[in-house]
């Protein structure tokens, strides 16, 4: 069967506002709405600019999000909606902030546990507004159905999946990502990047997601390395944040493969941040699946600026020098992760099947052991 034949549901935000100024939206949305009880979930850094967000009426914050969310994050994120009593929640942030919103606008009040609705469709529904305003541009979770928590005692991330948790708006404001430093700027533009790059590679891929993921590739090939060199360059900016936009809509339909799957380990067992496991693991991956994956691998390769190839030796430098040159971190042993705990996040990775199963080449359980042991 080819790709066009396969069945594919393709869920959106209801309104998607994007571009400089599109932050002023969140406040014409909620009054359209008559949302007088807003939350906002946010970082720290966030939290302490929630008035940029122009909201009326009485306001809640939890600003306490964390880079890599766990269990007790969201437990206290419920804590403060269940305070609060809100009637729209907002995300404001990164893909933590929107992804622990999601779960906010659908937990409390529903009957239903984080354990109840792990997996695919099983959130009974949703009584509140959901927004999410992104302040980096990486993940895309503005654009997605999925969010992920780490559960603390088996180090592992749960995932949920709802159209529930589908943004009623999704402000898009390039200009709120200016703040980004340098070295987020250029991990999470990578991550955004691997989302476009695994669902285009990925066995469930589809021709209409194709459309968004090699342009996000080609978005971050073109303005990753200028935004990180000048912050405030807004096509630079803009262009990431249509990147990262891509990246999540790749994420419902088809989602990643084994590039997170090797990733996650990194941040639920050593507190890595996302974007940065991600962009580590990438040139691996990439080059591990090339032949299984050759005329899109290539494809890839040429949208990153360098000459397309699909030898896994010229996929690896190529795609381990572009993030290099970023300043991305691409040892492990940099990172802090000892090789004594190789063996056990192989294992985990391995368990992954929601995504590894995806990959367009069986990745064996020593297959990421060495992928481990070469980033080592």
């Amino acid at each position: 069967m080819t790709a066009q034949l396969h069945s594919i549901e393709i869920l959106r935000p209801n309104r998607i506002e994007f571009g400089s100024g599109a932050i002023a939206s969140v406040a014409r949305y909620a009054a359209e709405r008559g949302f007088v009880r807003p939350l906002v979930v946010a970082d720290a850094f966030n939290a302490a600019r929630v008035d940029r967000l122009g909201l009326a009426g009485e306001i809640a914050v939890f600003g306490e999000v964390k880079p890599e969310p766990d269990l007790p994050n969201l437990e206290a994120a419920l804590a403060r909606a269940s305070e609060a009593r809100p009637d729209v929640v907002i995300g404001f942030g990164g893909g933590s902030a929107m992804d622990l919103a999601k779960l906010v606008a659908v937990l409390p009040g529903s009957g239903q546990t984080l354990k109840d609705v792990v997996g695919p469709e099983k959130v009974l529904g949703r009584a509140v507004g959901l927004i999410q305003v992104p302040t980096t541009a990486g993940t895309g979770s503005e654009g997605g159905t999925r969010a992920l928590v780490t559960d603390p005692e088996t180090q592992n991330k749960l995932a949920v999946q709802s159209r529930f948790m589908l943004a009623d708006l999704a402000a898009v404001d390039p200009d709120l990502t200016m703040t980004v430093p340098p070295a987020v700027t250029a991990a999470t533009g990578v991550d955004a990047m691997a989302h476009c790059v695994e669902a285009f590679t990925s066995r469930k891929a589809h021709p209409i997601i194709d459309l968004y993921a090699l342009e996000g590739v080609r978005l971050v090939g073109r303005f990753l390395a200028r935004a990180v060199a000048d912050g405030s360059d807004g096509e630079a900016r803009a262009g990431l944040a249509l990147a990262s936009l891509y990246g999540g809509f790749c994420l419902g339909p088809v989602n990643t493969t084994a590039g997170h799957a090797v990733a996650y380990p990194l941040g639920a067992r050593h507190h890595i941040a996302h974007g940065l496991a991600c962009a580590l693991i990438f040139p691996h991956t990439l080059a591990f699946n090339a032949q299984a994956s050759a005329e899109k691998t290539a494809a890839v390769i040429d949208a990153l600026g360098a000459r397309p190839t699909t030898d896994p030796a010229g996929v690896f430098e190529a795609a381990y020098g572009f993030c290099e040159r970023l300043g991305v971190e691409m040892r492990l042993s940099a990172l802090g992760v000892p090789e004594s705990d190789f063996e056990t996040m192989a294992t985990e990775a391995h368990g992954i099947r929601r995504l590894l199963d995806n990959n367009p080449r069986d990745m064996s359980r020593d297959d990421i052991l060495a992928i481990y042991r070469r980033a080592a």
